[in-house]
């Protein structure tokens, strides 16, 4: 009989005993639904709005941190390797904004100089080469001699870059004032910066150089140079017919030459993404040193 009771008030109870009832539904309502789909969408557009905005002009202003485009020669970690290297050299030393046609001084050290330090001034003739190996040439006339100076631009001997006058040319490459009159590479030693207000663009200096007679250090003739005034007047017949023979006009429609001989745009702006914040402190910060510098603190009245 025990048993029996036992097995009966076991029953009763299981049968007596409360379900837990759900009086709300797991699935999400509408309502709820574009609720988080319109979070999703405000959090996608913020990350789009975070994303940096390289400015169009970089590969113009900064071409040294763009890898040599030929192929055989591109490594993609020495690559990044040296544009760490190239930003932590720019946090040391300003290295500003200058092209082909600027006047510069470049304060270098030089163990056998007076000072321990030599300045030379002169224009901007060419810039070559990439990376940490990027370089540019300085050309100036002291005392009725031409006299070019070849400075690495981040070799770390160099003290001061100062741009004197911001320009650019007519041509991407200013060899020929080997050839030209002495007064188109002259430069004063002493002469003073000109500065620009910040958002003007670089003026383009449309002078047009005269070249000596003949003999030349190369066939001007033969590289179409929208700088040069007087090239047919030391011309013949025969320099204009080698001239023709050598001319390749279809090279401009050859777009996997264009192709070789460039870095695409979709790769262009994932190197400038990639140093563009660094690059742009580092323009803030050269900013408020030249307000710095200006400013010029009252004198206390008595």
């Amino acid at each position: 009989m025990n048993v029996n009771a036992k097995f009966l008030t076991n029953r009763v109870t299981q049968q007596c005993v409360l379900k837990r009832i759900v009086t709300f539904s797991t699935k999400p309502t509408q309502q709820a639904a574009t609720t988080v789909a319109q979070q999703h969408q405000q959090d996608a557009s913020v990350q789009s709005i975070r994303k940096p905005i390289v400015p169009a002009n970089y590969r113009f202003v900064y071409p040294e941190f763009l890898p040599d485009p030929k192929v055989e020669w591109r490594n993609s970690i020495r690559e990044k390797l040296e544009r760490l290297d190239m930003l932590n050299r720019r946090r040391q030393i300003e290295l500003p904004e200058f092209y082909v046609g600027s006047i510069l001084a470049v304060t270098s050290s030089d163990p056998h100089a007076a000072g321990k330090t030599s300045r030379f001034v002169g224009i901007c003739i060419h810039r070559e080469r990439c990376g940490l190996r990027a370089r540019f040439i300085l050309r100036n006339v002291i005392d009725h001699q031409g006299i070019e100076v070849v400075y690495e631009l981040y070799d770390p001997t160099i003290q001061k870059v100062e741009v004197l006058r911001l320009e650019k040319r007519l041509d991407d490459s200013l060899f020929y004032l080997r050839d030209a009159l002495p007064e188109f590479s002259t430069f004063d030693e002493n002469m003073e910066a000109e500065t620009l207000e910040d958002g003007t663009p670089v003026p383009v200096n449309d002078i047009k150089v005269v070249l000596r007679p003949r003999p030349w250090l190369e066939r001007w003739e033969r590289q179409n140079l929208r700088g040069v005034a007087n090239i047919d007047q030391y011309l013949k017949d025969k320099h204009r017919k080698s001239s023709e023979k050598v001319q390749k006009p279809w090279e401009k429609y050859d777009l996997m030459k264009q192709y070789r001989a460039t870095i695409p745009e979709e790769e262009q702006k994932e190197i400038f993404a990639e140093v563009h914040t660094e690059l742009h402190t580092l323009e803030l910060q050269r900013k408020r040193n030249k307000r710095k510098r200006t400013f010029v603190k009252p004198k206390q009245l008595a």
